[in-house]
């Protein structure tokens, strides 16, 4: 069988598809990837034995903007380039994970009649998900209470597939590789593979309150390593091995509230704080991901507007005092194995079509 991925213009559009890849590589079958031209896609595969092709991709925006009319020439561009990229590689199935360059390659699959199978992490579709749902048989989520409306296939609860070394995690190689040598609680902050200049300032105005109190790792983003020498704070543009060890180690990690993220956070059972994206620098997803997770009872979520360095303290501190609650809602959280039922779609959506069945009529969410 022969699976063409799809997704791209950030991470959190290429790396959980690494799971499924890697599963269905392992169990002898074809695996390609669509990308952008850019090649920021194949970057974050380096370590993935799949072929790599790139097409034109212009950003799919929700408000008005001179650039729609350029990214408009592109996204024709771009369905253009896939239709002959899929017309050449005779995929079996298409597996699209979103972003702005997976809606040429779902229409393009459509046009091909091969079938598609779609993924939204976050709580509510994002605008390239919608676009393609009137071309997928399947729409896969994270989250069992994702509202999708008018939807004519299959809806299936999955997860987010999590990396094996998510997984995995020990707190002793933590230690070690990263040299984490105080007997205090371990204090994880990450902003994001890019960072976040607001939630960097609040931190470090805030270690000499956390610093008597934890060891304190702080992922800060490319090029935003301040020259801070204080005994237990460690900077860190980006970190990808050993990640999950840290995971491990952490008594309290704050974060933003991506999809991927967040889901990381409520499958291992995180105590959490989520300081979410504001709906000026977002589309307003991470706010409804972490209002979800706030009304769960899964996280601790203060606005960036509340946030300053009293906030954030008293924060950790309530999570602290109220860690009991946390981790038993935590607890209950529900835990499927994504890559193991996405993988699962796509083998028998692929094989409906081989099979000459056609298209499934079961439109039930699982």
């Amino acid at each position: 069988m022969h699976v063409l991925v799809t997704g791209g213009g950030s991470g959190g559009h290429v790396i959980p598809t690494i799971p499924i890849m890697e599963r269905l590589l392992a169990n002898g079958h074809r695996v390609s990837f669509v990308g952008t031209r850019s090649g920021y896609e194949s970057g974050l595969l380096k370590a993935v034995a799949v072929d790599y092709y790139g097409i034109s991709a212009g950003k799919l925006r929700r408000y008005s903007s001179w650039a729609n009319v350029r990214d408009a020439g592109r996204v024709v561009l771009g369905v253009i380039e896939a239709l002959r990229l899929v017309r050449r590689l005779r995929p079996d199935v298409i597996f699209s994970k979103g972003g702005f360059v997976a809606f040429p390659v779902v229409l393009a699959g459509w046009m091909c009649r091969v079938p598609v199978l779609g993924h939204e992490s976050d709580f509510s579709p994002g605008l390239a998900n919608r676009l393609s749902q009137p071309f997928l048989r399947v729409l896969c989520t994270s989250f069992a209470q994702t509202p999708v409306h008018g939807f004519r296939g299959r809806i299936v609860h999955t997860g987010t597939p999590l990396r094996e070394a998510m997984l995995t995690g020990d707190p002793h190689r933590a230690r070690q590789q990263f040299r984490l040598v105080q007997e205090k609680p371990l204090l994880l902050v990450t902003g994001g593979s890019l960072g976040a200049v607001a939630l960097n300032k609040v931190v470090r105005a805030a270690l000499p309150a956390l610093l008597p109190l934890f060891e304190v790792v702080h992922v800060c983003g490319p090029g935003r390593i301040e020259a801070i020498e204080s005994a237990g704070y460690h900077q860190f543009e980006f970190i990808n091995e050993g990640w999950g060890d840290l995971f491990a180690l952490a008594s309290v990690i704050v974060s933003r509230a991506g999809a991927n993220s967040l889901f990381e956070l409520l499958s291992l059972g995180k105590l959490n704080l989520l300081i979410p994206l504001p709906a000026a620098a977002s589309r307003g997803d991470q706010l409804e991901n972490a209002d979800y997770a706030r009304q769960q009872g899964y996280s601790l979520v203060i606005p960036e507007s509340r946030l300053n360095e009293t906030t954030l303290v008293a924060g950790i501190d309530e999570l602290l005092q109220h860690r009991l609650q946390y981790e038993q809602r935590l607890a209950a959280f529900a835990r499927v194995d994504a890559t193991e039922l996405l993988t699962t779609e796509l083998l028998v959506l692929a094989g409906t079509v081989l099979s000459g069945s056609g298209r499934p009529s079961n439109q039930a969410r699982k």
